[in-house]
């Protein structure tokens, strides 16, 4: 999830500030700040404050957990997305897991902010499995976009969190299609479905908007010979200054991740699922690519074989 607050004069203390704030002053990025770290990040400053209250772990069993989900967006990006981001753990007393993430642009001073709430029993192998805290730094990877297309931004986020944790290394890529086939259906459009904009379920807005971008990413694979897909696009949505902190229509972003592809792909299917319901033909499409229902192993010799592998490819560069 994640939310804009800019052009809004907004005060508090600094992060490391004790006392109690008046009321009016009191917001998602303001809490009581006991312990405060920098991880190693390439290129940006990363601040994780870890708020008031009891954990059954420490704080040094917590940060890889957030420095695994930032290396993950480094390596899909190339980089980290903005030059200084804030992550706050605040915790939740006897849940266990992460209870919600939420992500801000421009939020008190930080081009972008993760409050995560922490279940207070939360473990290890928890941690370890988790996908949250990719998915919310992930957000700070595209512009804010008007509600209508907060299909978008959530649908990115869902489909990139877990070809992020395979291109670093966290997760396997046979897993990630398997899981990918029992997600995707969730966002093909019902019986009184009008369209991407005008449809705002929950199907829609997660699954519906990662069913897009794992269409237009086949998609620019297949135009381009293998030579790009989505993650060219976005990339150069970052590079352009598409990020968290800044306002975007969402044609201006698409506009400039085809021009990064050298296609029309993004445009051309935005003007589609927009206002127009547009099912997928989900069963054709994973036989193309070689992921059967039920199989551990992926089909080599499929027709889109070398697309399914090049979209899970580390990269280099």
């Amino acid at each position: 999830m994640r939310v804009i607050f800019a052009g809004v004069a907004l005060f508090c203390l600094p992060s490391f500030a004790t006392q109690a704030q008046p009321p009016q002053h009191r917001g998602p990025w303001n809490a009581e700040v006991v312990a405060t770290k920098n991880p190693t990040l390439p290129g940006a400053a990363l601040q994780v404050d870890f708020a008031a209250g009891e954990l059954d772990l420490a704080q040094d069993k917590i940060l890889p957990w957030v420095q695994r989900a930032a290396n993950a967006v480094v390596v899909y990006y190339g980089k980290f997305p903005v030059p200084r981001a804030r992550v706050l753990i605040v915790t939740v007393p006897g849940e266990d897991g992460i209870v919600q993430g939420t992500t801000w642009g421009g939020m008190h001073g930080d081009p972008g902010f993760t409050r995560i709430r922490l279940g207070q029993h939360t473990t290890v192998e928890e941690l370890t499995e988790d996908w949250t805290m990719t998915h919310e730094l992930t957000h700070m990877a595209f512009p804010t976009l008007p509600d209508d297309q907060h299909w978008m931004e959530e649908g990115l986020a869902t489909y990139i969190e877990p070809i992020a944790r395979v291109q670093s290394g966290e997760l396997q890529a046979a897993q990630v299609w398997h899981d990918m086939m029992d997600g995707m259906p969730k966002g093909e459009p019902g019986a009184n479905d009008q369209g991407m904009d005008r449809t705002h379920t929950w199907g829609r807005t997660y699954w519906g908007g990662a069913l897009f971008c794992f269409v237009a990413d086949v998609e620019i694979h297949k135009q381009t010979g293998n030579r790009k897909g989505l993650q060219d696009a976005l990339r150069a949505v970052v590079a352009a200054g598409g990020t968290i902190d800044h306002d975007w229509p969402l044609m201006k972003a698409l506009e400039v991740g085809d021009k990064a592809t050298g296609t029309t792909v993004l445009t051309d299917m935005y003007k589609q699922w927009s206002t127009h319901p547009m099912p997928v033909d989900l069963p054709a499409l994973w036989q193309q690519l070689g992921v059967s229902r039920g199989g551990d192993t992926l089909d080599a010799k499929a027709p889109l074989a070398a697309v399914r592998e090049a979209i899970m490819k580390h990269r280099t560069n």
